[in-house]
């Protein structure tokens, strides 16, 4: 499996740094995330990508559907530019919190789903390059355009996209699943029945199978797909079950993400997530 780990806090300059001693230590991917008014995940990607040359860079995650595509595709498609091809875009509904709600009103599932599914078909038509690319949603509409278009980013058709999905409570179409199967990789929404309790491999690999079972009702490779397990080997934010990582490759795993999001906010926490970067990719 790659070994990925996201920087929970730092400012643009700080996530450049980590992420060039990321490179350095053999991480093979550091991720930001977004949040409504905050640091910009696109600008700190984009510095990162100016002092790195083989480590990938990503969001975990991008709430899609919070953002107009047409914008969302322009600082993909730039970071993917300036890294040479390196970027990797994570999307799910998002999670509310009050740092979101402070600007935003809940749509509500049903409506950011579908938000989602628009802005993924419009970032992938505009960045696949043809100017003559139309869109026609209920939320999202595009137009052809020949307006001093960007050129295209390196990684064809786009750069990929990682969906988040679960499967739906008590059965019925299960829709995230099948937008996970569309795109390039799946990340697993394991939600242990009880708080505290371990991710299991089994909870794992039921979103797995039925992903890979919907690749292959459309025609698509399971080869190259990636599948996502977060994982923190520290163990103060989740802990997995078993904890160790065969089991998960096992289970169609492909890529290990630390996510550290217990480490506090401010210098102590920061200078943990260095130490925890410098000590390198936890060993199989």
């Amino acid at each position: 499996m790659k070994k990925g780990f996201v920087v929970p806090y730092a400012t643009e300059r700080e996530f450049a740094a980590l992420a060039q001693l990321g490179e350095e230590r053999g991480w093979d991917a550091v991720f930001g995330w977004e949040a409504v008014y905050g640091v910009d995940a696109w600008v700190q990607l984009g510095a990162a990508a100016m002092v790195t040359e083989t480590i990938r860079l990503g969001t975990l995650l991008t709430p899609a559907s919070r953002h107009r595509p047409w914008d969302l595709a322009s600082a993909v498609g730039s970071v993917d530019r300036i890294s040479g091809g390196r970027v990797t875009m994570s999307v799910g509904l998002g999670a509310l919190h009050p740092g979101w709600t402070a600007f935003e009103p809940d749509e509500g599932r049903a409506a950011r789903a579908k938000k989602l599914d628009e802005s993924l078909a419009i970032y992938a038509g505009l960045l696949g390059g043809a100017g003559d690319f139309t869109y026609v949603g209920e939320h999202y509409s595009a137009g052809p355009n020949d307006f001093l278009l960007p050129p295209d980013p390196p990684q064809r058709p786009h750069p990929p996209v990682w969906v988040v999905a679960a499967p739906t409570p008590g059965g019925g179409r299960q829709r995230s699943l099948e937008r996970a199967a569309r795109w390039q990789g799946v990340i697993p929404a394991i939600h242990p029945p009880d708080e505290g309790a371990p991710k299991t491999v089994a909870a794992f690999a039921a979103v797995v199978a039925p992903v890979r079972a919907l690749r292959a009702d459309l025609g698509l490779p399971w080869e190259g797909y990636d599948v996502v397990i977060e994982a923190d080997s520290y163990g103060g934010f989740t802990s997995l079950e078993p904890a160790g990582q065969d089991a998960w490759a096992q289970a169609g795993a492909t890529w290990w993400v630390e996510s550290w999001w217990d480490v506090p906010h401010g210098p102590d926490g920061l200078a943990e997530v260095r130490r925890r970067v410098a000590a390198g990719p936890p060993a199989p």
